[in-house]
């Protein structure tokens, strides 16, 4: 069964838009849409992609496995950036800190507190 041009580009954009989108998903890791939103559409997309373009059903495989890849790394690189925030948020320097700047009354004792702060975090 022979494809037309105009069917074989329809069946093109959803590696088109796996590529696009993972790409998108691995610029902006570092925000949680960007990430994790736009790669999980991308893998998505790619994965449907490829098993289309596998079956010999739509063009373009390598690019929707690419997209798929993309989407994954932007996935993996929110995941380690949501780890790290947490792991800080919930470290005991932080929670000192956060406990310090709450009592302070002043700007001198908040500076007081970053200074322990920061001294704590260099060591």
């Amino acid at each position: 069964m022979s494809f037309s041009h105009n069917q074989a580009q329809q069946k093109n954009g959803m590696a088109i838009a796996a590529l696009v989108l993972g790409i998108l998903a691995a610029l902006t890791f570092l925000t949680i849409f960007g990430g994790i939103l736009l790669g999980l559409v991308a893998v998505i997309l790619g994965i449907i992609a490829a098993r289309k373009a596998r079956g010999g059903r739509a063009p373009n495989g390598k690019m929707a496995v690419i997209g798929a890849g993309l989407g994954a790394v932007g996935i993996i690189g929110s995941i380690v950036i949501i780890a790290m925030g947490v792991s800080f948020l919930n470290s005991t320097e932080f929670k000192s800190f956060e406990e310090c700047a709450s009592k302070a009354k002043t700007q001198s004792e908040r500076t007081a507190c970053e200074k322990d702060f920061n001294k704590d975090m260099n060591n």
